[in-house]
């Protein structure tokens, strides 16, 4: 099995650009909202945090489907992998249109709790924004599904040309939906993005399994539902302990002060797309590692992991570098308050270097990812967030490191799933061959 850098990178550019797709066109839609008043925006601030909240606990149905398609791609099962689409979009229709309709009869008190001393204008501007926005997760998480088994047979230029169907028509629409329609402009554009693009999966789908299906049902399937939701079990657990720090990160920031905050908030954000970045080179190990392992190859196994492994160390100390280099001149491109900047100071340097630890961490996470160790990350998830992160932050709290303190603590987070992820790959036991059941 091939897993030179072409590869890798055949695999990671289009996965990279379907990650960076959403949070592009969040910004654009922030900017035209923006252009509305101050209440428009906090109400589609808290708005989207609740949308997002939802959507980010089901990456199982991308991340777990990958898996379990690329195990059955790399032993020659094209219609096994197929159907384990067919069965990860059937619980995406399933929960996504329970989770549309709670949030939409929730709205209003989730939004008014949310919004809090910001006013009723806002919450009620949210709830409206919400309850039209709700009808945007079912055809999310069908999008989910869809990345998921398409990456799981190595294709990430049809789930990259699938987001761009959905997202530039609606794109180019929101300065129009906006001045038009005003906050409800913008929901109905996400839905209508999110409809498209799921549209475009689901025929996909069903052109593949006419081709490919080999008679497979198309009905929802027990047998193969069943360990998607157990994988997706500890993937979700596993989501909500990132969740756990990083709310809980802003919360401490919050105590030091409206300056602290705001640096943390930039801070914050440049870490958000050094994940991306990285995670692209994981979606490509979590490709190929589980189409190795699928086709009983533990040797290939070895050999993708350690080039990949290689290249996103290297991808790690580049933007380490970068940020390294630019320490003087990044922060003054999003303030030019000297009290945000100072405050940006110290952590910057811890920024620069979980660049390079998230180097490994992302690759490795990515590896036993695509080999379905999925119980063990969620372990080590949590009991990094218990023993590194919350020690940390309470010892910066005790010593008076404010911001500092703070991402002292996230770093601990990431240096105990190093650790941990690091330990876990060189003992080998994540080579498990086969198709999983």
């Amino acid at each position: 099995m091939r897993a030179d850098v072409r590869t890798v990178l055949g695999l990671a550019l289009p996965a990279l650009a379907v990650l960076a797709a959403t949070p592009l066109y969040l910004l654009w839609d922030t900017a035209w909202v923006g252009r509305l008043g101050p209440i428009e925006l906090a109400a589609l601030a808290a708005g989207t945090t609740v949308l997002s909240q939802v959507t980010t606990q089901l990456t199982f149905l991308s991340y777990g489907t990958t898996a379990r398609a690329a195990r059955r791609h790399g032993a020659g099962d094209r219609a096994g992998a197929v159907a384990e689409g067919i069965q990860a979009t059937w619980v995406a229709l399933a929960v996504g249109s329970v989770l549309a309709v709670t949030v939409a009869l929730s709205a209003g008190p989730v939004t008014r709790w949310l919004a809090g001393e910001a006013g009723s204008g806002v919450a009620e501007d949210a709830a409206r924004w919400l309850r039209v926005a709700s009808l945007a997760i079912l055809p999310a998480l069908t999008v989910m599904a869809g990345n998921g088994w398409l990456r799981g047979v190595a294709d990430t230029r049809r789930p990259l040309l699938f987001t761009l169907a959905g997202l530039v028509p609606v794109a180019v629409a929101v300065p129009w939906a906006v001045t038009r329609f005003g906050l409800i402009g913008s929901a109905w554009a996400t839905v209508a993005g999110e409809t498209v693009t799921a549209g475009c999966f689901v025929l996909c789908l069903v052109r593949t399994w006419r081709q490919d299906g080999d008679g497979r049902p198309v009905r929802p399937t027990w047998s193969v539902i069943r360990p998607q939701l157990t994988a997706g079990r500890d993937l979700v657990v596993r989501s909500l302990g990132f969740q756990v720090a990083f709310v809980a990160a802003a919360a401490v920031a919050a105590r030091s002060g409206a300056g602290a905050l705001a640096a943390h908030q930039v801070l914050l954000q440049l870490w958000n797309l050094l994940t991306l970045l990285l995670d692209s080179v994981a979606v490509a190990a979590q490709a190929l590692v589980g189409a190795a392992l699928g086709a009983a190859s533990r040797s290939a196994a070895w050999r993708v992991s350690r080039t990949v492994l290689w290249f996103s160390v290297g991808a790690g100390l580049v933007l380490g570098a970068v940020l390294a280099s630019a320490a003087g001149v990044v922060p003054g491109l999003f303030t030019a308050d000297p009290g945000v900047r100072a405050a940006m100071a110290g952590p910057w340097w811890i920024l620069v270097v979980m660049a390079v630890v998230g180097g490994v961490v992302f690759a490795l996470d990515g590896v036993l990812l695509g080999a379905g160790d999925v119980a063990f990350l969620r372990t080590v998830t949590i009991v990094s967030l218990v023993f590194g992160f919350i020690p940390g932050v309470l010892v910066a709290g005790a010593a008076d490191l404010g911001l500092t303190g703070v991402w002292c603590g996230l770093l601990a987070f990431l240096v105990f799933r190093l650790v941990a992820v690091v330990l876990r790959f060189r003992s080998g036991r994540w080579v498990r061959t086969g198709v999983t059941r």
